[in-house]
């Protein structure tokens, strides 16, 4: 028996390492570069996009429009650069997933089997991750759409509160009550944005019955229009308020209805703000309010 190590000649080593073990390293570095390449056209692509939007609400008047052009921005900025992040990670799987086969084939193992091998696995693990899968998908969705974004109050249904954090798999929220909340995106079946756009803000002013309607109307309607010109709330009104007229009339009370388009969020205080300045207004001009318990006092001095 012939137990003597095979002799190997210098060509035939430079003959391997010309072949399989170069073809490996320029198999990883061409992955190297590919990947490079690719996530530097991704992260033009998101700045050119974020400079782009950022122009045209430039050109938007920003009188009474700064506010909700620089919600709308940053809004845009935060989905754009996630979506970013989504294809770099995406890119990043594909590059290196597609080396790893190319190396295997290079090593001359057959990928016939553990192709076959990672599909039956993959048909397993889907179906014992289909809330899983069902999240993501959802996640991903909902970044594309702008659904909503972190810092938006929303009502997913099982929860209302304030949005803290946005993952494809779950959302992050935190209640009134200081409660802070996980929701699968996978089980959010509806969404009802309170922030998004503009927000209303929507006051009843009562008077009483025998008071003068024009005349009550012509002063809310000038505290109003003072309001709008005034700051901080110049920045807050994306429109002047309207005075839409009487709402209803019932128990000894005349409803004038005031609506304003404000930046998102911004609407209570503004309804706080028209109902202080109006009781200041009626208490100057003279104009009564409703009577407690449908009777007017003697005099009729109940006041708004």
């Amino acid at each position: 028996m012939d137990l003597s190590m095979p002799q190997v000649t210098w060509s035939e080593f430079g003959n391997w390492l010309v072949g399989t073990p170069l073809a490996i390293i320029v198999t990883i570095l061409l992955a190297f570069v590919a990947r490079w390449a690719l996530l530097r056209v991704i992260t033009r692509v998101v700045s050119t996009a974020t400079s782009r939007h950022e122009a045209r609400l430039a050109e938007q008047p920003k009188a009474r429009h700064a506010v909700a052009v620089g919600v709308a921005n940053e809004r845009h900025v935060q989905r754009t650069r996630t979506l970013g992040a989504l294809l770099r990670s995406t890119v990043t799987l594909t590059v290196f997933g597609v080396a790893a086969l190319t190396i295997l084939s290079i090593l001359e193992i057959p990928l016939a089997p553990l192709l076959t091998s990672a599909g039956v696995g993959g048909i397993a693990i889907a179906f014992g991750a289909q809330s899983l899968v069902k999240d993501f998908i959802s996640g991903i969705f909902m970044i594309i759409e702008d659904q909503y974004g972190v810092g938006d109050v929303i009502d997913t249904g099982e929860a209302i509160g304030t949005v803290e954090d946005i993952s494809l798999r779950i959302t992050q929220l935190r209640d009134g009550n200081g409660v802070t909340w996980y929701v699968r995106n996978g089980e959010i079946l509806r969404v009802g944005n309170r922030s998004q756009g503009w927000s209303t803000a929507m006051v009843d002013i009562a008077i009483a019955w025998d008071e003068d309607v024009e005349r009550a109307r012509g002063i809310i309607r000038d505290v109003v229009a003072e309001m709008a010109e005034a700051p901080p709330w110049d920045d807050k009104l994306i429109e002047a308020p309207e005075v839409v007229g009487v709402e209803s009339m019932t128990g000894g009370a005349i409803t004038i209805r005031v609506v304003a388009k404000t930046v998102v969020q911004e609407n209570a205080p503004v309804q706080r703000e028209i109902r202080e300045r109006v009781k200041i207004a009626f208490d100057r001009e003279g104009v009564r309010s409703p009577a407690a318990f449908g009777s007017l006092p003697p005099g009729g001095e109940g006041r708004v």
